[in-house]
């Protein structure tokens, strides 16, 4: 796969290694590739990190499916990714079943505690809401309940034929074994060093003598191996019921703060009951006809499945491929901050929220809200919402009701895999801790850390907000685990990390691959811009360099992508896996951003 020059890119993330403590830096040693491409048969994975890719394609390889070998990729990459996933957060998991022709779902989102109150992010000191970072991200009251381990074991007994004993074997092995620092993980490290000394158990796991990583070092974490091996004795009971439930709420009630440290860190109110009562949700994809396919998504509590969906709906009206590139990437821009405006006026946990999925996925909706967009001209942002109540595709005339812009709370990180199989079974698995190092709370002992998932609900609260703070609720997400079939076969499978830039980047690619002509690796690799109905327009570097004064003539205004804490000109890291005629699989994995990812195939195909 080419690597896009006009994108620089930091080279970040991948697996941490540390010295043993008291001992000096080890030799460096080089980590295994990274491929971000790899065309074959019999299955394939890609995801972030070359470690957890082999993991998955070893379960392939020794007779195991897609969801045996999504649930250990994802277990590998808690131990190589801990500050992007683990069993301390929660996830979607999306699966398409051969045996059937169906797409189904799980919500592994986090939940907030029964215990939580409406002022929960309002200091009691000041009467003043925290600020955003360090202490709300950095704190015990932003861990919402995990979901994760509960993800996994529903996957293998829904669709598996691996017991989580057998799936977790070789990710233990590898948090024994460890794995090779790069700089992605040295560079992370660096980034949450304030925050990881706040803790006494994270400082010991990740900045052991005080220090940080080396890059080229290997990182061992014996306490996740043991985690994963009680695990795997005992199933989820220790984890919802048992000992590690019971150090993961003495985590958030009483932080394992570092004395001295000038870091507030405010306690959360999560009990061993919130743990017991975690419950999943399995509820239908979303659908959307696109050009022929069937694009299948994450519903709410996700909003991924409902607003990149509805972005489609309306850009279905378009002849995308007919145009040049000013005309369709303004069309793509302004469909985005569509779409967007209708997620933060009507998408939040269904079992809180009557969310209008129909209407936001209707076409009748959508070619109401596409009058909305000039063919010409870029509309002020932020754009209103539409009106659920009262569509019927005709471009209305009265003065819209003014907008208000939706703060955006959600961190750029998390992880996502894809796995399919030699079956036909495919999985699209986005998972999370949500800020890069989650909470920065590492649970003594047990070698993971705990998510900040509900800095993802509406910081201020108000009771009009479908996306409010509300016992036992999930917060809104942007992930956006996809697969598009043809004819009732899958074609593509994809999503990202990256927060809310999820959705555009999910949405940008089956742009470029399905309008725009690129191959899936061309689409990976092309620069990418986020409108999330915002002032202005996202982008990383190299899409300012090709399209910004195309697009400025359309009143668009493109201000480059940087992550507060790193300053990473990059949006997502995406994974995909393609499968095309004869089931000769395509996965792919990114070149260049977050350091590269990796993609692997069982039986790759011969060069000619």
């Amino acid at each position: 796969m080419r690597r896009l020059a006009a994108v620089p890119v930091l080279a970040l993330l991948a697996p941490a290694l540390v010295a043993l403590p008291g001992a000096p830096p080890a030799a460096a040693e080089p980590g295994p590739p990274k491929v971000p491409t790899a065309v074959g048969t019999g299955g394939a994975v890609s995801s972030v990190d070359p470690e957890a890719t082999r993991v998955g394609l070893a379960v392939l390889r020794s007779g195991g499916n897609a969801a045996d070998a999504a649930v250990a990729t994802a277990a590998a990459l808690g131990v190589t990714e801990p500050y992007s996933a683990g069993i301390g957060g929660g996830g979607y998991f999306v699966h398409y079943d051969a045996s059937t022709g169906k797409v189904a779902t799980i919500d592994g989102r986090e939940t907030a505690p029964a215990g939580i109150e409406p002022d929960a992010f309002v200091d009691p000191a000041t009467g003043e809401p925290y600020r955003f970072t360090p202490e709300l991200v950095t704190s015990g009251v932003s861990v919402g309940v995990p979901g994760t381990p509960a993800t996994w074991q529903r996957a293998l007994d829904r669709w598996g034929t691996r017991s989580l004993k057998q799936v977790l074997g070789r990710p233990a092995a590898l948090a024994r074994r460890g794995f090779v620092v790069d700089a992605t993980f040295r560079q992370q490290t660096a980034d949450n060093r304030a925050r990881f000394r706040a803790f006494t158990s994270t400082k010991r796991l990740f900045l052991r003598d005080g220090r940080l990583p080396a890059v080229g070092e290997r990182f061992r974490n014996p306490a996740l191996a043991r985690t994963y091996d009680l695990l795997r004795r005992d199933g989820l009971e220790p984890f919802y019921r048992g000992a590690i439930g019971a150090d993961v709420v003495r985590a958030v009630r009483r932080p394992p703060v570092t004395a001295g440290t000038d870091l507030p860190v405010p306690p959360g109110t999560m009990t061993r009951r919130d743990l017991r009562d975690y419950r999943l949700r399995e509820r239908a994809a979303t659908r959307t006809t696109y050009r022929g396919l069937d694009v299948h998504g994450m519903p709410p509590s996700s909003s991924g499945g409902s607003t990149v969906g509805e972005a489609l709906e309306i850009l279905e009206r378009h002849d995308l491929a007919a145009m040049d590139d000013a005309q369709a990437l303004h069309l793509y821009l302004e469909a985005s901050a569509r779409a967007f405006a209708d997620r933060a006026a009507y998408v939040g946990d269904p079992a809180f929220v009557d969310v209008p999925l129909a209407d936001l996925l209707s076409p009748t909706f959508a070619a109401e809200r596409d009058c909305t967009i000039d063919p010409e001209r870029a509309a002020e942002k932020p754009v209103e919402p539409g009106d659920v109540t009262s569509y019927d595709g005709e471009c209305a005339t009265d003065a819209p009701a003014a907008p208000v812009e939706a703060p955006d709370t959600e961190n750029v990180e998390t992880t996502h895999l894809v796995v399919a199989d030699r079956w036909g079974d495919v999985v699209s698995y986005t998972l999370t801790i949500e800020q890069t190092g989650g909470s920065g709370i590492v649970v003594p002992g047990r070698g993971f850390l705990l998510n900040n998932e509900l800095t993802d609900f509406t910081t201020v609260y108000d009771a009009a907000d479908p996306n409010r703070i509300q016992p036992g609720k999930r917060p809104r997400s942007s992930m956006s685990p996809t697969i598009v079939l043809r004819d009732g076969k899958p074609v593509l499978a994809l999503g990202s990390p990256g927060g809310s830039t999820i959705i555009t980047t999910v949405l940008q690619l089956l742009v470029e691959r399905f309008d725009r002509g690129r191959t899936i690796a061309e689409a990976m690799a092309a620069p990418r811009a986020s409108q999330r109905n915002t002032a202005t327009v996202t982008a990383e570097p190299g899409f300012i360099d090709a399209y910004g004064p195309l697009l400025e003539a359309y009143g668009h205004r493109l201000v480059p992508a940087g992550d507060a804490l790193t300053s990473a000109a990059e949006i997502g890291a995406a994974a995909a896996v393609e499968i095309g005629p004869g089931g000769l699989l395509t996965a792919v994995a990114e070149p260049a951003r977050r350091g590269g990812g990796s993609a692997g195939v069982v039986r790759p195909q011969r060069s000619p």
